[in-house]
Parts: structure tokens; C-alpha cells; sequence
């Protein structure tokens, strides 16, 4: 096994390791736990390291080292046509709204705990109704 990257936290090699694993090539993650523990000794240590097999290094370089940001902007454009709409009035004017988060703030200063009986949803700008979903 060979050094293909190394990174300052686990959690930077985690992705880079699932990247890889998309594409079919196995990797290590090496010195993870000693960075977790004392991780004021990540750069000492030269950080985490990302290992794959030698064979594999020149594939692995060239996916880590990729810019996979206009397949990301195809995906959103995909997802922008989708767009999600009041049950209602059928409206595409929505926003996210807590609702009953004014009263439950009340009652945590007046009994001194917090009696968390608020609803997270979204609430049409056209027609003002609440929808918990969509």
C-alpha cells in the first residue's frame, strides 16, 4: 500500500476514501485513531493518510484530484424543475417556518424548562396555511 493523500482530520479522509470506493478501488485509512486522540499531533505525524495499492495510485490521484462540480450543477438544475408546492393552493412561494415556537419560548421563561411542542414545516406565502410536509 502506497500514500495516495494525506488530510488533517479523519472525517476529510472518510470522503475521500468513499470517493475511491465509488470508483472500485480499496483503500486504508491509516493513523485515524492516534489523530482522534491527540489530534495536535496531526501535523506532526503528517496527518491522516489515505493509502491504496500501488496499482491503483495513478486512478486514485486523478478521482481525488477531479472537479465534479458541473455534474453537481446538472443534478441541481434536475432537482430546480422539481420544485415543491403548497397542498393547499398549489402555490410554488414557500418558506420555512417553526410554528408554536413563540409560545413554547414563553413557557421556558415563565416555568424556568422548555415544553418543546412546536411543529417544523413550511408555510405557503400565497395562501399563509402551515403543511408539516410537502
Amino acid at each position: 500500500m502506497i500514500v495516495v493523500a494525506r488530510f488533517s482530520f479523519p472525517h476529510e479522509a472518510y470522503l475521500a476514501k468513499a470517493n475511491l470506493e465509488s470508483a472500485g478501488i480499496d483503500s486504508f485509512i491509516a493513523d485515524e485513531h492516534t489523530v482522534n486522540t491527540q489530534w495536535l499531533y496531526s501535523h506532526a505525524m503528517g496527518g491522516v493518510r489515505l493509502m491504496v495499492e500501488e496499482s491503483n495510485l495513478a486512478e486514485a490521484k486523478e478521482i481525488l484530484t477531479s472537479d465534479f462540480s458541473e455534474s453537481l450543477e446538472n443534478h441541481t438544475k434536475e432537482i430546480g424543475e422539481k420544485q415543491d408546492s403548497c397542498p393547499h393552493c398549489g402555490s410554488h412561494d414557500l418558506s420555512a417556518h417553526t410554528q408554536g415556537k413563540r409560545p413554547a419560548f414563553l413557557v421556558f421563561i415563565l416555568l424556568g424548562f422548555p415544553l418543546f411542542f412546536y411543529k417544523q414545516g413550511y408555510k405557503c406565502n400565497q395562501c399563509g396555511k402551515f403543511s408539516e410536509t410537502l
